[in-house]
């Protein structure tokens, strides 16, 4: 995919830019000589963060990491286990795996409720954006005056991680991309639209599954659209939402 993605210098400082091109192996882009159709997507430092751009939004916007609390969640900390993906992942569980962190924000939730993080994800490009965020997130005042470590990230093939993990983890998280069947609002399908371009349908997630139960030590909880078929067989739990459920098995 990185010979569609260049990052491309906006108004941040360049020397910035050019690392990240560098880390990246990726073409710097220069919005006045370079032809933008050449790319999909661009990376750029804008607003304080780093953000991932199409042409539509390289003169304003782009989607990032957001470290904030979603609509309806609590801004305290630690923040009530109440919601389904608390009550899915269970009260003993203290460390967690998150195998497909994606935009992170289910990471976020868990690590706002107090649980020890570690995030994995397999493409470069939304480790950086993951990465950037979680950096952010460690500036907060929140986090600062608590002395707490935000999630750390591991990038690669979840299938393979798994099974090296120097500790085994109460709980693995897996939220696979599954075909869509559903409209989504428009905020959602942009970033999961793009999310899918990049990384496409998920047509190991059997694999990971499995990989998965055989790593953590208590549960593994998979995220589902409720239309889809349960990923490991019928679930020894099952937390139904409006739209989507988490099944769980226990290991």
């Amino acid at each position: 995919m990185n010979n569609t993605v260049s990052v491309v210098y906006l108004d941040q400082p360049e020397r910035q830019s050019k690392a990240l091109a560098e880390r990246m192996n990726m073409p710097m882009c220069d919005l006045s000589t370079t032809d933008v159709e050449a790319y999909a997507f661009f990376l750029s430092y804008r607003d304080g963060c780093l953000k991932l751009l199409d042409r539509q939004t390289l003169k304003k916007g782009g989607l990032t990491v957001d470290i904030e609390p979603r609509p309806g969640e609590q801004h305290s900390y630690p923040a009530p286990k109440k919601d389904l993906l608390a009550q899915a992942v269970g009260k003993k569980t203290i460390s967690i795996v998150d195998a497909t962190t994606g935009w992170a924000q289910d990471s976020l939730a868990l690590f706002r409720m107090g649980y020890q993080m570690t995030c994995i994800e397999r493409s470069a490009i939304m480790a950086a954006l993951i990465e950037d965020g979680f950096q952010r997130l460690a500036q907060k005042e929140w986090v600062r005056n608590r002395q707490l470590t935000p999630p750390s990230l591991l990038v690669g093939n979840a299938i393979e991680l798994l099974g090296n993990l120097p500790e085994q983890p109460d709980c693995i998280y897996l939220d696979p991309m599954f075909p869509q069947k559903r409209k989504q609002s428009a905020a959602t399908r942009k970033s999961m639209a793009i999310l899918r371009d990049i990384l496409g349908d998920d047509l190991d997630r059997q694999a990971l599954f499995d990989a998965a139960m055989q790593a953590a030590g208590r549960r593994v909880v998979v995220k589902s659209p409720d239309y889809a078929e349960p990923l490991g067989g019928k679930p020894h739990e099952s937390y139904q939402g409006k739209l989507l459920r988490y099944d769980v098995y226990l290991t």
